[in-house]
């Protein structure tokens, strides 16, 4: 399992939002390419990239803070936020982002979704971030009544290269990824499902390992590792090596 550290960008500052609000956005660096750079060093092999400005209004908003974390490092950088057309896509790949993640489109415009996968295969994917099991769009600021594992199948089926999944509930939160929900749409498609939101410590990477047979291929984790309460190396290197005697809690604590 690849575990991904996560940078957001708000006002070309990193930043992590609690269950999305934006009016609770706690600013943790003011350099994203020298935390992109930090999350390189501790061993990661991609980094996830959410333009929050972007998202919020419908364009990318931060397309030099992108263009510098990508030319600071020498692994992939996937990048969602506020792409809603062809156009805002091919910017993101003249700049050297590897892989585009569509969001609030995926839902408004799915034709635009099957437009790029053709001209852009195994460079995109679709982020589903769901509140109460419907999907969440414009940045989370509206519900839509598209069920998130409905648009899980749909998307299945146009060649997206993976699913990003948020439980909004959950992000930000550090009270652990929704196991039930990740597993109940992992297993209704046949390509790679990325979970996101809720990850705080070492032993909410053993249970989302333990979604690996049903397809649940990478991890997004965020606030913890910014806070210290995942230490990214380690997990990266338990979860890699498939030791996961290395990431249980050594303080005897059940894993659920």
């Amino acid at each position: 399992m690849e575990v991904i550290p996560a940078i957001d960008l708000l006002g070309g500052q990193c930043v992590r939002l609690y269950q999305g609000d934006y009016d609770q956005a706690q600013v943790f660096n003011d350099n994203p390419a020298q935390m992109a750079k930090t999350w390189a060093a501790q061993g990661a092999t991609r980094l996830h990239v959410v333009d929050l400005d972007g998202a919020k209004q419908g364009s990318s908003m931060n397309l030099d803070a992108i263009k510098s974390i990508v030319e600071a490092l020498d692994i992939p950088v996937q990048v969602g936020g506020g792409l809603r057309n062809v156009a805002s896509v091919e910017r993101l790949f003249e700049v050297g982002v590897e892989r585009a993640i569509i969001g609030t489109a995926a839902v408004e415009n799915p034709e635009l979704v099957t437009e790029l996968c053709g001209k852009y295969p195994g460079r995109i994917a679709v982020g589903i971030d769901a509140r109460n099991g419907k999907v969440a769009t414009k940045g989370w600021l509206e519900t839509s009544e598209v069920m998130a594992t409905d648009l899980a199948q749909r998307m299945a089926t146009q060649g997206v290269a993976a699913i990003i999944y948020t439980d909004i509930h959950r992000d930000g939160t550090m009270a652990g990824p929704n196991i039930d929900s990740l597993r109940e749409l992992a297993a209704t498609i046949d390509i790679p499902v990325i979970a996101s939101g809720g990850v705080s410590s070492q032993a909410d990477l053993v249970n989302l390992v333990a979604l690996e047979g049903l397809g649940v291929t990478g991890a997004i984790v965020g606030r913890a590792i910014y806070t210290g309460d995942v230490n990214l190396t380690a997990a990266i290197k338990a979860v890699g090596s498939g030791r996961l005697q290395d990431i249980l809690p050594n303080d005897g604590t059940a894993i659920a």
